[in-house]
């Protein structure tokens, strides 16, 4: 099972008629409440209420997804850097892979969509990681809760030495309190956005990262951890399909890439279901008045578990304001002997075009999971050599 924005259709047994005409009228009534042009940065005190208007209430999925189960998340950035996208919004799900993308995508504005308000709260915590981390060893030693070493010459190195670093470091009470204080005084920034409890959600999920460090694995409730899920470290140095190192922390200038659109408060984590009637309609509306258009949706696995949601989805991906070149990242954990498959890797990287599902979305069809990733794929690169095998 992997991280999913959307609740297993066994548990909420929803079921969804509102069809196009209904969706149109949707899409117009968030328009009063949603800016006339995209800024170049979203003031703090209007970042809250973005989030907030943009949000549906949370649902439940069974796992924690601190972290991805993913280990091929990389394999598609060489389809990014081919196909023209850069700089055209991003929509992802989950934590923070969705980093690495938006370093090669530099989009000029992100969403994450995920179903579980857990996933907001978690990347409410990135964000004040990076305001206070001035480089990708800071970042980490926040992170973690490690006392930050005191060589510069930290920043030159590549990200393999980090992580061996911060798997070697003991945090100590000083240096992990010193981490609680910089998320804390952060969240401060946002009044109203996040209650007491949420608070408390945001320490615990913090104090995963502080004690398992880079060893952190992806966690499933209520079934044993699988061995082919990759734990943080190999997710960080983790290489794409030409063997760069390519995660958002592999260099310095994607590390910025990331905490400058974190600055202007434009990576904007959003709690909706895919298959729901308020937060993709109203991301939608916000791209259209801001003249700007989806180049990269990464979907992880989630239409695996949409049920009769995907019609919904469908409509949803054919509101959307999108380039024509634009794709979707799935992974997909259900299907080994894809031609798209990658020896070595677990999770099967597809780069499909969004024109396809926008299609059935238009003519008001309901495709299956099946139909999705049966539907044409962009070539990516084969693994270099230096790729994991």
């Amino acid at each position: 099972m992997h991280l999913c924005a959307l609740t297993h259709h066994a548990r909420r047994a929803r079921t969804f008629t509102v069809g196009l005409a209904a969706l149109a009228l949707a899409v117009g009534s968030f328009a009063a409440r949603l800016p006339a042009q995209a800024p170049r940065a979203v003031p703090d005190s209007a970042f809250a209420a973005l989030v907030a208007t943009l949000s549906e209430p949370g649902g439940y999925f069974d796992t924690d997804n601190l972290i991805t189960n993913e280990d091929s998340y990389l394999i598609p950035l060489s389809v990014l850097r081919t196909r023209g996208l850069a700089g055209s919004a991003y929509i992802g799900v989950g934590p923070d892979q969705n980093f690495s993308y938006i370093a090669e995508l530099r989009p000029r504005v992100a969403f994450v969509l995920d179903i579980r308000r857990d996933n907001m709260l978690e990347h409410l915590m990135f964000k004040a990681l990076f305001a206070r981390a001035r480089s990708r060893v800071e970042y980490l030693a926040l992170l973690f809760g490690r006392p930050l070493p005191s060589d510069s010459s930290w920043n030159a190195k590549p990200i393999d030495s980090l992580v061996a670093w911060a798997a070697a470091a003991r945090g100590d009470s000083a240096s992990r309190s010193a981490a609680r204080a910089v998320v804390a005084a952060e969240l401060g920034r946002w009044p109203g956005l996040v209650s007491a409890g949420d608070r408390a959600t945001i320490a615990r999920f913090h104090e995963a990262f502080m004690q398992a460090g880079p060893a952190l694995r992806f966690n499933t409730f209520g079934r044993a951890p699988q061995p082919y899920h990759p734990d943080l470290a190999r997710l960080l140095t983790e290489r794409d399909a030409e063997g760069r190192s390519a995660s958002y922390l592999a260099s310095e200038v994607r590390f910025r890439a990331v905490k400058d659109l974190h600055a202007r408060n434009l990576i904007i984590p959003v709690t909706g279901d895919f298959a729901g009637a308020k937060a993709l309609v109203a991301i939608a509306d916000w791209l259209r008045r801001a003249n700007e258009r989806v180049g990269v949706f990464y979907t992880s696995n989630v239409e695996q578990y949409l049920g009769s949601g995907l019609a919904r989805f469908a409509a949803s991906v054919a509101a959307l304001p999108q380039d024509e070149r634009a794709v979707f990242i799935r992974s997909c954990f259900v299907c080994r002997a894809h031609p798209a498959a990658v020896p070595g890797y677990h999770a099967v990287p597809l780069v499909q075009p969004m024109s396809d599902l926008a299609a059935a979305g238009r003519g008001g069809q309901a495709p299956t999971y099946g139909a999705i990733i049966a539907m044409p794929v962009v070539p990516v690169l084969p693994p270099a050599r230096g790729a994991r095998p």
